[in-house]
């Protein structure tokens, strides 16, 4: 039996990497300039957005309700496939607890077909991560119940490490005080953050300088990195940092290969320009 896996819009994907995964997406919402978006994936948009953070523009953002998931949901129930739904983590957003409703109501409606839904308790590219292994292991003939069991098995796995530029962001979303803001901006303090295991962002460390924040991203793979072959890199408009880590994670950490890309408007308007997150399986988060 066929089964479609369906994501949504934080996992950062582009268009082209959704339709070449197979995979379809519910997308969240972004609100700014007065103006409501779903979440986009054009490259191009992602970094215009980060110019409009830069120029002071705010942003808040809304997770998938009920609705929206049925929505790309059930073209694929009608079309004979059973679901995977693979969600935003729910330490950050109620987008999971919005598919767990709209899966209820759709299986009264299709009692033949099977819709299983997960709590990634993963973000952005780590999320991304998760679906594109998922998406390896149905490649490889995994059934949906075998598909589904592994990915509750694996999600602990996927180490997210985060380094941000830009204090203010995280002082107007209440994750650190004004004093601390503008007394870390002043001696080039970089937190470093991390996922725990109920997919929360934790303050684990501060370090002077961006420099010493991109080592101490690299420095945590080498700690506890289970798969070398492919890790993903998230940045949030800042290209060269991102390039910087990558060569540092191939020529130090032995890492074959790695995928970069945009941290989108869902996570980014909480952590601003010059975000940069890396994504791997490890021991532990």
């Amino acid at each position: 039996m066929s089964y479609q896996i369906i994501t949504d819009s934080c996992c950062d994907f582009t268009e082209q990497q959704y339709q070449e995964l197979g995979v379809a997406c519910a997308p969240l919402t972004v609100l700014y300039k007065g103006e409501s978006h779903s979440n986009f994936s054009d490259p191009a948009a992602v970094k215009a957005f980060y110019d409009e953070l830069r120029s002071g523009v705010t942003a808040t953002t809304s997770a998938v309700n009920p609705d929206g998931w049925a929505a790309i949901m059930e073209p694929a129930l009608k079309n004979g496939e059973d679901v995977l739904a693979i969600c935003f983590s729910s330490g950050l957003s109620t987008t999971y607890q919005s598919a767990v409703i709209a899966a209820k109501e759709l299986r009264d409606a299709y009692p033949e077909r099977t819709i299983n839904v997960v709590d990634s308790l993963c973000a952005a590219l780590g999320q991304g991560l998760l679906v594109w292994l998922a998406c390896k292991k149905r490649d490889e003939g995994m059934s949906l119940s075998e598909l589904t069991a592994w990915v509750e098995a694996n999600k602990l796995n996927v180490c997210h490490w985060v380094t941000v530029d830009d204090l203010s962001h995280l002082k107007r979303g209440g994750r650190i005080s004004a004093t601390t803001a503008i007394v870390g901006t002043m001696l080039n303090i970089k937190p470093v953050i991390f996922v725990d295991n109920d997919g929360h962002l934790i303050n684990t460390a501060k370090v002077r300088g961006r420099k010493a924040a991109i080592d101490f991203l690299a420095k945590k793979l080498g700690q506890t990195v289970t798969d070398k072959e492919t890790v993903f890199i998230g940045h949030g408009d800042c290209p060269e940092d991102a390039a910087t880590l990558e060569a540092m994670l191939k020529e130090q950490y032995g890492v074959k290969n790695v995928i970069t890309g945009y941290v989108g408007p869902v996570i980014g308007a909480h952590t601003g320009p010059g975000v940069l997150v890396l994504f791997f399986m490890g021991t532990q988060r």
